[in-house]
């Protein structure tokens, strides 16, 4: 569900009202709110062509690293603000894999990260001066650093900031349209409202992350050469509807670089992270004949606090990452089933209709959800006692425990404030009592203004805040809404009106400011591409009396186009209009959120902590749940992001659109997130905003089963969209799903590496093949772990998709569903049958998977079921693969078993470790790419229940019924 659709359709019929509704809210914040910070009347150049950069002293040499003073090399320039003279730099070799580089200043007045926010590792106890893969460089006047691998000393640094290795300034715009890209100079800049810093890159750059973002370039981000203009990345979290190329919901100051050497046909990937909060660009360009690109940082506070990884794969770059943010949580096996929501089942009946109908199509729901249509007046913690009445909530619910299903609630991020004196709403009065809600800059509650009407919005530095929250979230379970797991939405935070405009107003006021999805005076009417509903009717069927619907005169287009602790009461900062305009979609930074000098507990001003606070919240309500529900993992999916979210939560990708083109997006927001250990992650299939139609959901509904956060969600007023809507959708997601159940053994084993050792289960093809450049920009294919290919539909009215099979013929592809080898093209696109209804997945040679063999209607019931293994063997026999089993909900450590499964020609064997009992037996085995047996054995003994299929080199054994608790060996000749 979304709070800016009136930034989109509603925006046409009530932007007089928002314009206005906006003013008024300026006004009230200048008028009842004044300033208490007084800003220094500093002329700003606006241009750090004058900047000195600073001059490094005092090099001390430390048992993990260096030390030095920075000081200012010239006279100050006060580009953006008022320069720091005195910095401080340290360099601490962490491990073997990671270098921290932190230029701060020495007096520590600026904003940092707090403990207690992010928890990072301790000082490192043991040396690796010496043995890093990473070595820090510098020059000392003016001072600049490049970091090197200490293997290859006099290739192109990792990371350049030297003046000599960047172009010569200075540069006119790089992109024409943007003067902000004149590129004045590249000297370091340290001023208390602008940090600067500026890195070489190899010419056209293979760079990955820098996000959230709908990125138009994909999962490889432009780098402004071959046609692209360049990339500006901005750092500020935002509530807007899944905008191309502007900043959203998360902030990710990290990237990977992949770099191929030419001459040795070899890949190496590496990291960089900017540890920071504030709100930032950072810019990916390469000036006009430039022979490098370049990576410029522009920060509005904080510190230059970079880490950087090794890897030297891709993989370990993101498990270099994890180690130091924290690895992702773990799942409970349910979330790994269908879930099922909308904004606009208007009531208890409507949703419990979703339950009977998907169970009638037999299509698989796991966790039926409710978005704020659940509310009483759409406040908080609340269920509407005509709508959905808390008793027959609770007995609702229940009836999902009873079937093995689940329910999962929203939350809004603001708190409805109370109306009046008679007004008895306990989550706004017990925060009240607790002192927990952000205040302005005067000291009285903020208060913004969201679905509820005015409300307040909780204040996670405060010290009663955990305890509120878990208060808050136990009573809602125990008035009937038991709950699995928690949805966290418009948590950026998102408001609709600028500034503290509940400040002196009519509290009484509870509608919100624009008119509804759906409601009388606004419909939804925006069909995919090529479906025109005027010409076909408002059911979005793939036909009409025989004719098919798509391009009958409907669109085709694809494009939518310290300050830190104490640093509330630093002096001579313009917190509301800092004198650098970052590229913020909304414009200034107090738009649509919390205004940025709302004061919070511990003397934080929003402007530094702004981009944290979906993070706080994610993790008081995964500490809240581990209250209420003690023995079972918190199950949390939230809008806003920020780096270590994936200890706490997942995420889903924001209100993206019915559109091809957003189905095809969704592929590079699933990968994003990896980079950014949060790998549980999907979008809202088939499409949130507008009117899907049958071709669209059916693609989608399969592509989604292949990711791993899988739900169907749609906008209050659009088509109806679940997947019982239409048969040839039903077909295609029982299909998909019975798959996407077959594999969760392979899906649980991939999470628990994931929380182990911070593996990404969802992959780019180059991440396991890196050293073949064809895959670098692939991102309409992908890899679930190291051994499943998927090759979605993601264009309309066609009956084929392209695809490349990665190894380039040294690796044997087959398909899922027939087992038949591939004969595919090496090094390019092969052309593969894609009826509608069916999604292209194909499985790797030397690959070994446990499957469960029946899938059933819920996790639960399809647990409870046998495996079958399914193994496919390179050309010399050869095969792997893993499993990690426990009871799918306690929280580790727990009893666990892992599983391994090695082959070899004519041999299989399987050993089985750890505490926890296995109960379900392995009832089939499905041997691909070996010779013709004579025999066949279990464990010694000859088995007479298998087959062979000469066609497919495919030996199928069966009717076993082998204990996983201890070895086994299978053997054929």
């Amino acid at each position: 569900m979304m709070a800016a659709i009136f930034f989109a359709a509603v925006l046409l019929l009530s932007v007089e009202s928002t314009r206005v509704s906006g003013r008024q809210a300026s006004n009230l914040q200048r008028n009842a709110l004044p300033q208490v910070f007084q800003v220094d009347d500093i002329p700003h150049s606006l241009n750090v062509s004058s900047c000195p950069g600073y001059t490094l002293s005092g090099l001390e040499e430390t048992r993990t690293g260096l030390t030095a003073h920075l000081n200012l090399a010239g006279a100050v320039c006060n580009a953006f603000g008022k320069d720091v003279g005195d910095l401080t730099l340290e360099v601490t070799y962490d491990s073997e894999t990671r270098l921290h580089v932190n230029i701060f200043d020495t007096a520590n007045s600026h904003f940092t990260v707090p403990e207690s926010v992010v928890s990072l590792p301790s000082v490192p106890q043991t040396i690796h001066k010496n043995d890093s893969d990473l070595v820090f460089n510098y020059e000392p006047s003016p001072f600049a650093f490049w970091v090197t691998r200490r293997s290859e000393p006099d290739a192109q640094p990792l990371f350049d900031t030297r003046k000599s290795s960047l172009p010569m300034t200075p540069i006119p715009p790089v992109i024409a349209t943007d003067n902000s890209t004149a590129l004045d100079g590249f000297p370091i800049v340290f001023e208390d409202q602008y940090l600067q810093l500026t890195s070489a890159l190899p010419l056209d750059a293979n760079v990955y992350g820098l996000g959230e973002v709908v990125a138009s370039s994909g999962f490889r981000r432009d780098a402004g050469t071959n046609g692209g203009t360049g990339t500006i990345q901005t750092m500020w979290a935002r509530d807007d509807a899944d905008p191309i190329d502007r900043n959203i919901y998360g902030s990710h100051p990290i990237y990977m670089e992949h770099r191929f050497d030419s001459s040795t046909h070899t890949s190496q990937s590496h990291g960089v992270f900017l540890y920071s909060a504030s709100g930032s660009d950072i810019l990916l360009l390469t000036p006009p004949s430039s022979n490098v690109s370049l990576i410029e940082y522009r920060l509005l506070g904080g510190t230059l606090d970079f880490y950087f990884f090794s890897g030297p794969s891709p993989q370990k770059v993101v498990e270099q990452y994890g180690e130091l943010v924290g690895l992702p949580t773990w799942q409970p096996a349910f979330g790994f089933g269908f879930h099922l929501c909308r904004w606009g089942y208007l009531n208890l009946n409507d949703t419990k209709d979703q339950v009977v109908k998907m169970r009638e199509a037999n299509i698989p729901l796991e966790v039926m959800w409710n978005d704020i249509d659940l509310y009483h007046a759409f406040r908080d913690f609340t269920s509407d006692p005509v709508s959905f009445p808390a008793a027959e909530m609770k007995t609702f619910i229940d009836e999902l425990h009873a079937n093995y299903q689940h329910y999962i609630p929203i939350v809004d991020a603001a708190v409805a404030h109370q109306v009046n004196a008679t007004d008895i709403y306990d989550p706004y009065t017990r925060g009240a009592e607790l002192d927990v809600f952000i205040k302005n800059p005067n000291g009285t509650e903020y208060i913004g203004q969201v679905w509820p009407g005015y409300t307040v919005f909780p204040d996670w530095f405060a010290k009663d805040t955990q305890q509120y929250w878990t208060e808050a979230l136990r009573n809602w379970s125990q008035s009937g809404i038991d709950f699995s797991g928690v949805w966290l939405d418009m948590n950026e935070a998102s408001s609709f009106c600028e500034g503290s405009c509940g400040t002196d107003a009519n509290l009484s006021n509870t509608s919100p400011p624009f008119l509804l999805p759906g409601d009388p005076g606004m419909p939804i009417t925006d069909y995919p591409e090529g479906y025109n509903s005027t010409i076909s009717g408002p059911s979005g069927n793939i036909t009409v009396n025989g004719t098919l619907t798509f391009g009958a005169d409907g669109s085709t287009s694809s494009s939518l186009s310290k300050r830190g602790i104490g640093a509330g009461r630093q002096t001579g900062i313009n917190l509301n209009v800092p004198p650098y305009t970052i590229h913020n979609g909304f414009g200034p930074l107090s738009v649509h959120t919390i205004a940025t000098n709302a004061t919070h507990a511990g003397d934080f001003v929003e402007l530094d902590v702004h981009n944290m606070w979906g993070l706080m919240e994610e993790k008081a309500t995964h500490l809240a749940l581990l209250k209420i529900q003690p023995k079972k993992r918190p199950f949390l999916i939230s809008r806003s992001t920020f780096p270590s979210t994936g200890k706490w939560s997942g995420h889903w990708l924001g209100d993206n659109f019915s559109k091809w083109q957003y189905m095809y997006f969704s592929i590079q927001g699933v990968l994003q997130f990896q980079l950014f250990q949060i790998p549980m992650v999907g979008a809202d299939t088939c499409g949130f905003q507008g009117n899907t139609d049958e071709e669209l959901c059916n693609r989608w509904m399969q592509l989604s089963a292949f990711v791993p956060f899988y739900r169907n969600h749609n906008q209050r007023g659009a088509l109806s969209q679940e997947p019982y809507r239409w048969d040839s959708v039903a077909n295609a997601t029982r299909t998909a799903i019975a798959v996407r159940y077959a594999l969760l053994p392979y899906w649980y084993t991939l999470f628990a590496n994931s929380s182990l050792f911070g593996a990404p289960p969802v992959r780019a093809l180059f991440f396991e093949f890196p050293d073949e450049p064809e895959l670098f920009a692939v991102d309409r294919q992908y890899l679930i772990g190291r051994d499943v290919l998927v090759t979605p539909v993601l264009t309309p009215n066609v009956s084929t998709v392209d695809g490349i099979f990665p190894g380039r013929g040294l690796v044997t592809w087959r398909d899922w569903y027939t087992h038949d080898v591939v004969n595919a093209s090496i090094g390019t696109n092969t052309t593969l049958p894609a009826p509608l209804g069916h999604i292209n997945v194909h499985v790797r040679d030397g690959s070994a998977i446990l499957l469960h063999s029946k899938p059933a209607y819920t996790i639960e019931e399809t647990r409870q079921g046998p495996f079958s293994l399914l193994v496919s063997q390179a050309a010399d026999g050869y095969a792997f693969g893993t499993a990690y089993v426990d009871d799918g909900e306690t929280v580790p450590p727990t009893p666990n078993a892992t599983l391994t499964f090695k082959a070899r020609k004519g041999a299989l064997s399987i050993d089985t470790h750890g505490s926890f009992k296995i109960a379900q037996k392995l009832d089939t085995i499905t041997i691909l790419g070996t010779e013709k047996p004579t025999r066949v054995s279990v464990d010694g003994k000859v088995v007479k229940s298998w087959q062979y299929l000469d066609t497919k080199q495919k030996l199928s054994i069966g009717d076993l019924s082998v204990d996983l608790n201890g070895a086994v060996s299978i053997a054929w000749n």
